[in-house]
């Protein structure tokens, strides 16, 4: 523990230790994540508490401001989000409660996955009633259209050496109108935009914890349920994806949100919207690796690659794009 932000992070610690009656010698690294933030656990002797977050997130990279704007909203939600006790804006410093170390990925198995699902469609449902305008930033066709590019720019050229054709360029073009026009077509809500097994937590009360959510917009109401059952970290039987759906679907419309009459109409936005993001992983993960030098997501493509495979086959207007992509499984192979 040499580094500046390191030294600059133990002074202010030790302004805090009276209060929150922190043991100094116990920080340890809890986390990181595929941004400039980490994450660092320490104990205390504080009975509510035991042991505290800190989140170290470098100004210049990673402001506070949304992560403070969004944890706020979603609290007001009743959503189980970290508690902000202390901060430091200027050094990009927030000390939290602790939602635990045993996320959904970790813990999820056949047995308890319909009680896990339940209890994060509940939470999903919870935020998206919150939902105002004008109040996070719009999901709008210019970053849904960036968000795309990453796919060909990072994925195709960069990490697959693939030079698309003027005529293949051309079908993507049509795909990703296609895909945009869906989504910019459904109904807009809170989304978080990470809601998934690495980012929910198992708690005890009010479960699950949600973490992860700095990036949250106002966007498609089939977003979150996309990350969360078509998981870059973990995939399940069609069959099940499909019942949990249609569970959010049905306690989505009985609480009010602004879901289609028609479950296929909501089951064919939750595929199209699912290949929106699975494009964007597929460049993000090209990406951390050949730009930031991180490889942990190397081992995460072909999950997605599958799923983007899968969806794009089902519809007979993104069979060229279902081509393509399955090119990339061959050119790897």
């Amino acid at each position: 523990m040499t580094d500046s932000r390191l030294n600059t992070l133990h002074n202010w610690l030790k302004g805090l230790q009276p209060s929150w009656q922190l043991d100094l010698d116990t920080l340890a690294p809890a986390s990181a994540d595929a941004s400039f933030r980490r994450y660092f656990r320490i104990e205390s002797k504080n009975p509510d508490f035991r042991t505290l977050i800190i989140m170290d997130a470098p100004p210049q990279h990673e402001p506070l401001d949304s992560f403070i704007h969004v944890d706020l909203l979603l609290s007001e939600a009743t959503l189980n989000v970290p508690k902000i006790l202390e901060k430091d804006i200027a050094n990009g410093f927030l000390l939290l409660n602790d939602l635990g170390n045993e996320t959904y990925l970790e813990k999820l198995n056949n047995e308890n996955a319909d009680d896990l699902y339940k209890d994060a469609t509940h939470a999903l449902v919870k935020m998206q009633l919150a939902t105002k305008p004008n109040v996070l930033p719009t999901y709008d066709e210019a970053l849904l259209k960036r968000e795309l590019d990453l796919f060909p720019d990072w994925y195709l050229k960069k990490h697959l050496n693939i030079e698309l054709s003027d005529f293949q360029q051309a079908q993507i073009k049509k795909s990703f109108e296609l895909i945009i026009d869906n989504n910019l077509s459904q109904a807009k809500v809170y989304v978080h935009r990470d809601y998934h097994s690495r980012n929910l937590m198992v708690t005890k009360t009010n479960n699950p914890g949600v973490i992860d959510f700095q990036d949250a917009v106002y966007g498609p109401i089939t977003y979150d349920a996309s990350s969360l059952w078509r998981d870059a970290y973990i995939a399940w039987p069609e069959e099940r994806v499909i019942d949990w759906v249609i569970k959010f679907w049905e306690e989505g419309r009985k609480a009010g949100l602004p879901m289609p009459n028609d479950f296929g109409q909501f089951y064919r936005d939750f595929e199209w919207m699912g290949l929106q993001r699975h494009l964007k992983v597929l460049g993000i993960f090209a990406r951390l690796f050949h730009r930031d030098g991180k490889d942990g997501y190397l081992k995460d493509i072909p999950l997605v690659l599958e799923y983007a495979i899968a969806t794009a086959s089902r519809y007979i207007e993104l069979k060229p794009l279902a081509r393509i992509l399955e090119s990339t499984r061959i050119n790897k192979e």
